[in-house]
């Protein structure tokens, strides 16, 4: 049975699942403006595209069709003045040939899955895993390196666009024709709102999430090691030697994971610590205290003035401070182990296996929601 796509247009809110040729061309200015520029051309002659959104405080948000990706987010400091707030590349090439997952949105499913393979509804479903044993991050081919449609969307919050993906049934081996569209919205109150829909024919799973690397010095160059970070979290998901997680939710009280109260991200990051040494830094999913859309945690840079509040629906806020990244990026800058960390919203890692951890199981009839806010301010 396929997805009857009249069903799930209306479902999404009427997306079109063309490309966004049909995107306004307009000109740049103090108004609130959605406008898109060609970033680059597939090897199949597709073009991607960069939409850029502005608010009525000219901060800006470019995001581009490829992964469905942030590539560039301009917030202003306690003196009004505009910097860039996430890692990013120069070029298409450079997100397709060397990208990090930077700015991505990444699925059917963030982090790994053991083996690729889990069970359900008594049948095994077995993922491609590409290099090594497990699935990580939807597969060699996950969403994050498909080249998504877009419209734009104006509403009196603030410009948006909406981005949508048809992800066929069987894709890295996940069942169901799924239909998935994130829409991000630039507010005139500086918050950039992630929307997202999904809706399948079969039973699935489903863990999608936001791979912004942040760093709000503006400088990569300095590092995230001096940014002030709390989490509302008393446990996080702990690894095996493999860096698989346990099921086990772990009190973070008296470990270098206790970031209940505001401390630097550099304070315990060198710690000798079985878990620190697991992931090479933090590289873990904190398990958010209650339900609905409520704070998970806050970030900010003392020097500039800067935070961010993140606010969502999951159930976990995972948090990775570019542990392995070192390569150039944007610019021609030196991106360098801790040049930025990752606030990412999502279930927890390999849930299908592990029945202690809330279900990523989406059903026919059933809509997929789930919203994110990087809540942005400066004192």
């Amino acid at each position: 049975m396929r997805v009857d796509r009249r069903a799930v247009i209306a479902g999404l809110g009427a997306l079109p699942l063309a490309g966004c040729a049909g995107l306004p061309r307009m000109p740049f200015g103090p108004r609130p403006a959605v406008t898109e520029a060609v970033f680059g051309q597939l090897a199949s002659g597709e073009t991607v595209r960069l939409i850029t959104l502005t608010n009525r405080n000219g901060a800006t948000a470019r995001v581009m069709t490829w992964g469905a990706a942030l590539q560039s987010l301009a917030m202003p400091d306690r003196g009004g003045r505009m910097a860039e707030m996430v890692l990013g590349l120069d070029t298409l090439a450079d997100y397709i040939e060397r990208s990090r997952n930077f700015g991505t949105t990444v699925g059917r499913y963030a982090g790994r899955i053991e083996n690729g393979r889990f069970q359900l509804d008594g049948r095994t479903i077995q993922l491609e895993v590409g290099n090594g044993p497990h699935s990580t991050h939807g597969g060699p081919v996950g969403f994050a390196k498909r080249n998504w449609s877009a419209r734009p969307d104006e509403t009196e919050e603030g410009p948006g666009v909406v981005l949508t993906l048809v992800s066929a049934d069987g894709d890295q081996g996940f069942p169901g024709e799924m239909t998935i569209s994130v829409t991000y919205r630039l507010t005139h109150d500086n918050r950039l709102t992630l929307d997202y829909l999904a809706l399948t024919n079969r039973a699935t799973v489903l863990n999608p999430t936001h791979h912004s690397y942040f760093n709000l010095a503006g400088d990569p160059t300095q590092g995230v090691t001096d940014h002030e970070l709390v989490i509302e979290a008393d446990a996080f998901a702990a690894y095996d030697p493999r860096k698989i997680v346990t099921g086990e939710l772990r009190p973070v009280a008296g470990t270098p994971f206790d970031f209940r109260a505001s401390r630097t991200i550099g304070r315990d990051l060198h710690t000798e610590d079985e878990q620190l040494r697991i992931g090479g830094g933090y590289d873990h999913s904190f398990a958010v205290r209650g339900e609905g859309l409520r704070k998970a945690g806050r970030l900010s840079h003392v020097a500039s003035g800067r935070a961010v509040e993140i606010w969502t629906t999951e159930p976990a806020l995972h948090i990775y401070t570019a542990n392995v990244v070192d390569m150039i990026g944007r610019g021609g800058v030196a991106y360098r182990p801790y040049c930025g960390v990752a606030l990412e919203t999502q279930h927890f890692q390999n849930s299908p296996n592990r029945p202690e951890f809330p279900s990523t199981i989406l059903r026919p009839g059933e809509t997929f929601r789930s919203r994110t806010e990087y809540r942005f301010g400066a004192a």
